[in-house]
């Protein structure tokens, strides 16, 4: 079983995520509203996937990002972004494995947390 540690500032919007992971029988092993408790957390979780939205990272992405990978090697790191614009490129370019829109539909969503499960790196 995939776990998933979800990092957003919005309750409502962690709640949805949790019931798409929970359709795809992933398991939501933490979740976070903020940058400092994500960083804190999430190794400790064993994750192998985390959902970060881009508005949690702090000024400097890349390095925020790569102390995440330094914390979590083995994790797939997914981006959420609420506006499609240059930020998904910025995501990818910040050392992300994907990005996902907010606005997507859940049934894409689903699929694309499906295609990325798939790929899960193991130890």
């Amino acid at each position: 079983m995939t776990r998933v540690y979800v990092a957003d500032a919005k309750p409502e919007e962690r709640s949805a995520l949790r019931l798409v992971l929970l359709d795809l029988k992933m398991e939501v092993v933490g979740e976070a509203a903020d940058w400092s408790t994500t960083l804190a957390q999430a190794p400790i979780r064993r994750v192998d996937m985390l959902l970060i939205d881009w508005d949690l990272l702090p000024d400097s992405p890349t390095a925020a990002l790569d102390r995440l990978r330094q914390a979590c090697p083995a994790a797939l790191v997914i981006i959420l972004i609420s506006h499609l614009d240059a930020r998904h490129q910025a995501a990818l370019s910040a050392g992300a494995d994907a990005f996902i829109s907010k606005g997507e539909t859940p049934d894409r969503v689903a699929e694309r947390l499906r295609l990325a499960a798939a790929s899960v790196r193991t130890v």
